[in-house]
């Protein structure tokens, strides 16, 4: 286990849209280098940048073309590989975004695989043998009549993503490969070579899309797709011991025994938060991850689609805590020996935290996420509350899109994302008067930016709040707005009430360390006033 994991904090960058450094209305890697003393100063050590390899962007980078060539939207490998450097100068690591499952239907392999004769690529994707027969395909989605071969592949999201083979787990059909088939084998080691390469080229590590999903027809252990990553984490073992990988799976009580080092936990998909964006936008879309876990919505009786917020950080929302509290309590002590567990504020595929919480709650929100024992991510924007707008698609994001605009980093023009004309712009900027920007948060003690950067410079300092140290709860009860929970030497409390809280605590008279708000402990009792934070 690299030891750098454990005091780690991840920011998620998506690159179109964090710094343009050329003037061409789309953010690259240099616009990226140029952040890292801000990203460093925030608190962050570790950067997960979105994928950034070729692809005719169809889906926004997903559909990866070449796994060996930067996308030139961004820059040149050589621009990559700087990127890598200047990160590591300044004691920071970096993560890409690996897509396994599928490809471009515009990758070489796939175009090979496409043809009619049978070469080394024909059994790179999952193909019946004829191009009338989809009976089989145990409901996976599948294009059929338009390739040379007459056969039907299959997809995993979208029509321009054809799945790659790695086997069926129990094959039924004499078109389908077994696990350790020749063709799955060698879909395994060009995957693995693919990482190798960026690794040897100074990557960090990878974030890994939708990683349970590689074997199909998979039981509900996921026994293929397990054996698959047990084999990924050997050859980092052996040959990359200070790399690492994260899941996109959220069920680290599989996914880290079969070898990852961390695995986030993500909502449910179709959560009504993801209902509430579609219909904020007035268009539909698919199945993603959006709220945590501690967010709830109940229908409210007043027709199918009206919801009311009882998220656990809105005020008085009569939120509950409970469920995810033991919930993850009992995945952390299943898995904490072998991995971590990270949470992160939101990602390039969920609404942002603002869309249902106001600057306040957003600090009480961070903060909760902050020292927890896990390995964090930050999204891009989140530190200075960046909201969700409502935006017609860009590159397969639906509704995605509205969490994808560009850094706000001034009040100037294009918000200092970028020089070009507007009209230019990968997405628009938030044109609010009142957008959040970095400049002007930097100016206030009291805006979320410095809130956050004076939190992560604590834990930064403190091993009791990083992602090893114990954490026990220490009061908790079903739709109270109190919760208290120690980490190590630590006692923190936070109430999200506008009412002051308090509970009996076995600790000495204290006040906190670090604060939102107002907090003392004393008389064996912890006292915390509205919506308020504390360590102490």
């Amino acid at each position: 286990m690299p030891a750098w994991l454990k005091d780690a904090v991840f920011y998620e960058i998506y690159p179109q849209s964090f710094c343009d450094s050329n003037g061409d209305g789309i953010g690259d890697f240099n616009g990226i280098i140029s952040k890292l003393d801000y990203i460093k100063d925030l608190g962050c050590n570790a950067l997960w940048i979105n994928p950034c390899f070729d692809s005719p962007f169809n889906d926004a980078g997903y559909d990866v073309r070449d796994y060996k060539k930067a996308a030139p939207r961004y820059g040149t490998n050589e621009d990559l590989i700087h990127l890598f450097e200047e990160a590591h100068k300044r004691d920071m690591h970096v993560f890409l975004d690996l897509v396994p499952g599928h490809t471009s239907e515009e990758h070489e392999w796939f175009k090979a695989s496409a043809r009619a004769v049978k070469n080394e690529y024909s059994g790179r994707y999952i193909w019946t043998d004829m191009c009338f027969n989809g009976d089989g395909m145990g409901g996976y989605p599948y294009i059929a009549g338009a390739q040379e071969r007459s056969g039907v592949y299959v997809l995993n999201f979208f029509k321009c993503q054809p799945a790659l083979n790695y086997g069926w787990l129990n094959p039924d059909r004499d078109w389908k490969d077994a696990t350790d088939s020749e063709n799955a084998r060698a879909t395994i080691e060009a995957m693995k070579d693919v990482m190798r390469f960026w690794m040897d080229r100074g990557c960090d590590g990878f974030r890994v899309d939708m990683a349970s999903s590689l074997v199909k027809g998979d039981d509900e252990k996921k026994t293929g797709t397990c054996a698959i990553w047990t084999e990924v984490r050997a050859m980092f073992d052996q040959d990359y011991p200070e790399c690492a990988l994260v899941a996109e799976w959220s069920d680290p009580c599989l996914s880290i025994p079969a070898g990852y080092h961390m695995d986030f936990l993500l909502n449910e998909p179709d959560s009504p938060q993801t209902q509430l964006a579609r219909d904020y936008q007035n268009h539909s879309g698919g199945p993603i991850f959006a709220d945590p876990w501690f967010t709830g919505y109940e229908k409210a009786g007043r027709g199918q689609d009206h919801y009311e917020d009882h998220s656990f950080f809105r005020k008085d929302a009569g939120g509950d805590i409970t469920a995810f509290m033991e919930s993850f309590s009992s995945m952390h002590e299943k898995t904490k020996d072998q991995g971590y567990i990270s949470l992160l504020t939101c990602n390039h595929d969920t609404v942002r935290p603002s869309f249902a919480l106001d600057p306040e709650e957003l600090k009480l929100y961070t903060a909760f996420l902050f020292t927890m024992p896990t390995v964090p991510f930050l999204y891009y924007g989140d530190e200075i509350g960046m909201r969700y707008l409502s935006l017609k698609t860009k590159e397969g994001g639906y509704y995605r899109t509205g969490s994808r605009t560009p850094m706000q980093w001034t009040g100037g023009k294009n918000l200092g994302f970028s020089d070009a004309d507007a009209s230019r712009l990968y997405l628009p900027v938030d044109e609010a008067a009142d957008a959040p920007n970095v400049e002007d948060q930097e100016k206030r003690e009291d805006s979320l930016l410095c809130t956050i950067k004076g939190l992560l410079k604590l834990r930064a300092e403190d091993e009791d709040l990083r992602a090893e140290a114990d954490c026990k709860v220490l009061y908790m009860e079903k739709n109270s707005p109190l919760l208290v929970y120690a980490r190590g030497k630590r006692i923190i409390a936070l109430n999200t009430s506008s009412k002051e809280m308090s509970c009996s605590v076995s600790a000495a008279d204290a006040k906190p360390v670090w604060a939102v708000g107002t907090a003392e402990i004393r008389d064996g009792s912890v006292s915390v006033g509205p919506q308020s934070f504390a360590i102490f």
